[in-house]
């Protein structure tokens, strides 16, 4: 009985374990094999087409013809206020199928959660059910898109934030398949430093919702400075992409060639409140709303961010050494 309880007790803790693992699932995302890699970005955008979500997904439609893209990255908060109540809500349709009609936008759509879709059913946004009724849904924790000359590397950023398990307020947050949250984020990072470590792209992007600098409403997400920083800093990493602030900005790294990249505008905006005291590396600030569009090839980057009327207000280009292209 004593050998069978060791190996019993043992069993359970590898079923934990695995539970709640972070491992990094892979997709192969096709190219034109042209050696150009483009898509635009969005993000906090879910609401029905209201506060100009329409007007940002016409616009979007109209970039994305032009550039000819690849796919989409949602930076988060797909859905407000409070995510989705589960794979048969009707907000799922009502605020993307619907919204995002254009041709040119019927390509992958890659998505992380937010802060305020773990404030519903999110599991049900991680469903393979959603995507039979939208195929260009795919939705996971965290995950890696190998598209050639890039690697995408999506984070789950939410269980960072210790506010929203110390002091939630009024809200609910799903936290199913991430509890025990400080085991999840150790194994998270350990898979994200690993993949980043053996990755050979010749450009490194990582995805969060959350930002790691910022100078509007949210700040600096001080628990990712911490914790995901110094990794992105030791592996080379170009480009941290993401939302959660409902604006437009670029923040330059000081220790790093990192560029932090906001796109957060795809509705609701316009808070009206900037942090001055923490402009250290600003290079763009739009209080407005909009997206972002991203064009790589092996040695250039283009960053531009476009209004809710399509005119581009920052353009932002980087070179690479061909031979780091090659390597």
């Amino acid at each position: 009985m004593g050998s069978y309880h060791k190996t019993m007790v043992l069993l359970v803790v590898l079923l934990i374990v695995c539970r709640i693992s972070a491992d990094l699932e892979r997709f192969e995302q096709t190219t034109k094999g042209d050696g150009t890699l483009r898509f635009l970005v969005v993000g906090d955008w879910g609401r029905k087409g209201e506060f100009n979500q329409s007007r940002v997904a016409f616009q979007m439609g109209r970039i994305g013809e032009k550039m000819d893209i690849d796919f989409v990255v949602s930076t988060g908060d797909n859905f407000y206020d409070n995510g989705l109540k589960g794979v048969e809500d009707p907000n799922f349709v009502d605020s993307f199928t619907d919204i995002y009609t254009a041709k040119s936008l019927q390509k992958q759509w890659f998505n992380v959660l937010g802060n305020h879709d773990y404030r519903g059913d999110a599991v049900a946004q991680l469903s393979p059910l959603l995507r039979k009724i939208d195929s260009r849904w795919l939705c996971l924790r965290s995950f890696i898109v190998n598209a050639e000359l890039a690697e995408l590397f999506f984070v789950d950023t939410s269980p960072f934030v210790d506010e929203y398990f110390t002091n939630p307020g009024d809200h609910v947050y799903d936290w199913r398949g991430v509890s025990p949250v400080k085991t999840y984020i150790a194994h998270l990072l350990k898979d994200l430093e690993l993949a980043l470590e053996n990755s050979k792209a010749t450009w490194k992007i990582v995805v969060g919702h959350h930002a790691i600098r910022s100078v509007s409403h949210h700040g600096d997400t001080l628990e990712l400075v911490d914790q995901l920083l110094p990794i992105l800093q030791a592996n080379d990493v170009d480009l941290y992409i993401n939302g959660h602030d409902h604006c437009l900005q670029r923040i330059s790294d000081t220790k790093s060639p990192i560029q932090f990249l906001t796109s957060g505008a795809g509705s609701k905006a316009w808070r009206g409140d900037v942090n001055t005291s923490n402009d250290q590396g600003l290079k763009f600030f739009y209080d407005g709303q909009g997206f972002m569009s991203v064009d790589l090839t092996y040695t250039h980057v283009v960053i531009i961010f476009y209004d809710v009327f399509g005119s581009i207000l920052h353009r932002w280009t980087m070179s690479k050494p061909l031979l780091h292209s090659i390597m």
